[in-house]
Order: C-alpha cells, then sequence, then structure tokens
C-alpha cells in the first residue's frame, strides 16, 4: 500500500509499505474535479508536476490536517495508485473498502460547500443547504467511504470541521437513506441485499461499470475489473458473485452446526451433564 506524507518542507513523499507493516494513516474522501486535468496522479508524484492543479489543495489539506491529529501518512485515491497498471488497479478496487476501514480516519472534503459568504470575509453562514445537496453524497464511490472507516469527519473547502457522521448522523440518512444503524457501525451483512442495493439508486459513477465495482465492499465479494462490459453486465456478475458467497457460507455454518450435532450425539450422559449444557 502506498501512503503520502507532508515532509517539514511543505512537499510530499510517496512511501510502499507491505501488508503487515502498514502505519497507522488518515485518508480522503472527495469528488474528483476534471479528471486528470485537476486531480494530482500518480504520475505528478513521480515527476515532481501538479502542484498547478486545483486538486494539490486537496492533498495539503490532507496532509496538514492528519499532520494536527498526529498521524505522519496519509492515502487519497488520486495518486496512491498507478492507474495505468491494469492489475494494480483492480487489486486496489477490490481492497478499497479494507483500506477506508482501516483508515484511524477519513476526512471527507466538500468542494462545494463553504461556511464562508462570498464576499469570502464572513464565517458561519448557513452551510446546511449546501451540505445536503453537496455533489458528494450523488457519487457512487463515496458510499463506502461513508460507511468503512470507524471515524468520518466533513470538511468545508475552506478545510472547516462541519462535524462527523455521528453528529451529522441524522442529516446524512435524510439525504442517503442510509439506516443509521450503518452509519453507527453495524455490520453491513445485517442488512438485507436489496437495502444496501438500494443505497445506491440515486448515485453516479463516471464509468458505468464502477456502478458495480464500488458495491464490491459493500458486500464483502471480489471481482475482476472488465471495463467495457457495461453496467448490467457487471451488475449481474455482481450479484452471482454474491449469491455463490452466500451459498457458500450458508455450508460453512450447515458443516460446524452438524459438526457440533454429532459431537454432542456421541456424549454419554455423564459426558452431557458435566459440559454445562
Amino acid at each position: 500500500m502506498r501512503l503520502l506524507k507532508l515532509n517539514d518542507d511543505g512537499c510530499f513523499s510517496l512511501l510502499c509499505f507491505p501488508k503487515d507493516k502498514i502505519p497507522p494513516y488518515a485518508i480522503l474522501s472527495h469528488t474528483w474535479g476534471r479528471g486528470e486535468d485537476d486531480e494530482v496522479t500518480f504520475k505528478d508524484l513521480v515527476n515532481g508536476t501538479g502542484k498547478n492543479k486545483g486538486g494539490y489543495q486537496k492533498l495539503r489539506f490532507c496532509g496538514s490536517q492528519a499532520k494536527d491529529d498526529d498521524l505522519h501518512y496519509f492515502w487519497v485515491d488520486t495518486c496512491c495508485i498507478d492507474k495505468s497498471d491494469t492489475n494494480e488497479l483492480t487489486t486496489a478496487i477490490n481492497s478499497m473498502f479494507r483500506w477506508y476501514q482501516n483508515a484511524e480516519r477519513c476526512y471527507v472534503y466538500l468542494s462545494d460547500v463553504s461556511v464562508r459568504s462570498r464576499d469570502g470575509k464572513s464565517d458561519h453562514v448557513e452551510w446546511k443547504s449546501a451540505f445536503r445537496n453537496s455533489r458528494w453524497f450523488m457519487r457512487g464511490w463515496t458510499l463506502q467511504e461513508l460507511l468503512a472507516p470507524k471515524v468520518v469527519d466533513f470538511y468545508s473547502r475552506d478545510c472547516t470541521r462541519l462535524g462527523d457522521k455521528q453528529s451529522l448522523g441524522q442529516q446524512i440518512v435524510e439525504i442517503t437513506g442510509v439506516a443509521i444503524e450503518a452509519l453507527r457501525g453495524q455490520s453491513l451483512s445485517q442488512f438485507n441485499i436489496e437495502e444496501r442495493f438500494s443505497w445506491t439508486e440515486k448515485r453516479q459513477t463516471t464509468m458505468e461499470e464502477d456502478h458495480a465495482y464500488c458495491l464490491l465492499g459493500i458486500f464483502g465479494v471480489f471481482l475482476p475489473l472488465i471495463y467495457g462490459e457495461g453496467r448490467l453486465h457487471a451488475l449481474r456478475r455482481l450479484r452471482k458473485e454474491i449469491r455463490e458467497s452466500m451459498d457458500t457460507e450458508s455450508q460453512l455454518i450447515g458443516n460446524i452446526c452438524r459438526k457440533l450435532y454429532l459431537s454432542l450425539a456421541n456424549l454419554s450422559l455423564d459426558d452431557f451433564r458435566s459440559s454445562g449444557y
């Protein structure tokens, strides 16, 4: 896993860690601008370019906020993945939910929400209407970025903290339709399949296949990526993988129950009484 570090000179270092030695890190959730023309990419970091891009502000924000929270490393999807490497992209998308889940904190940067007036002078103006209408709530990938992390903090484009997914929970439920229990960390497996699919009905993705791929972590399954297969075919593959995963889980539970039954059946009456059952 690649992680960024904000150095004392204000520049970024991109470091790679093996699975068993990943340090505590923060993670960014945001909406993309105009693709690679606006966002800092992996290639930009390698070549030392991209400082003139609009997305560079998000990196500086995330690095500074992580440092304030005593976290030395942070992860940003635009530049911590080499998207030109198909195998790496597939691994990253299948690992994404876990990466957000394992983060110490997730910072949601809302580029279309501000706490300042238009003249930029007054603070604490009404921002809740802009919050409710933020594009962030309409994107497919941000669903897992809302649900997977333990701590999700929301920030305006002015880098002002608006609250977290607990304090803003009721508003988020009304905006997204996601159950409050899911926001509070209840296992997603406790929600039925169709309810989880309903959470994405109004969400959009740039690539049509991502409408399925962004749900891999929500259902705890893995898929190879086939860009070009189309949205419906990708969703059919996803549903097939979900069914097969549930069948496998049911078989495992059945085997455990049978083994327990057989072990109890072989107990003598005295053994059974002494076992505490």
